[in-house]
């Protein structure tokens, strides 16, 4: 039976694998990592997740930015995370549906919905 998430993918648009980089990678923080050679042939990029897990960014020709669908990820300075994205310019919107669990949302660079959730 299921034990775990081993990852969660999110397409992009072909050939915008730096945009992703620099927003998953640089402003998230996430580490980057090799993808196989006969799964890197097709485009994305691969991120190490802390707890072991991993995002997958992958190439789709007919992308549309997932505004319902999204990873959420839980945050141990969830505050210094919205503030990071802030001032890179990208939207933070906090919700209060989880109350008292604090969370809020922004879209990564291809419109993708990302959630961000104070870590349990």
């Amino acid at each position: 039976m299921i034990v775990a998430v081993d990852h969660v993918t999110v397409t992009i648009p072909p050939g915008e694998e730096a945009k992703g980089c620099h927003f998953y990678g640089r402003i998230l923080g996430l580490t980057q990592v090799a993808k196989p050679p006969t799964l890197a042939v097709h485009g994305g990029a691969w991120f190490q997740i802390p707890d072991g897990r991993q995002l997958h960014l992958q190439s789709e020709d007919s992308h549309v930015g997932a505004s319902r669908a999204h990873p959420a990820f839980g945050c141990d300075d969830l505050a210094g995370v919205a503030s990071v994205l802030a001032n890179a310019g990208y939207g933070v919107e906090w919700d209060t549906a989880l109350a008292p669990r604090k969370r809020f949302y922004t879209s990564d660079p291809f419109g993708n919905r990302v959630e961000f959730l104070e870590k349990l």
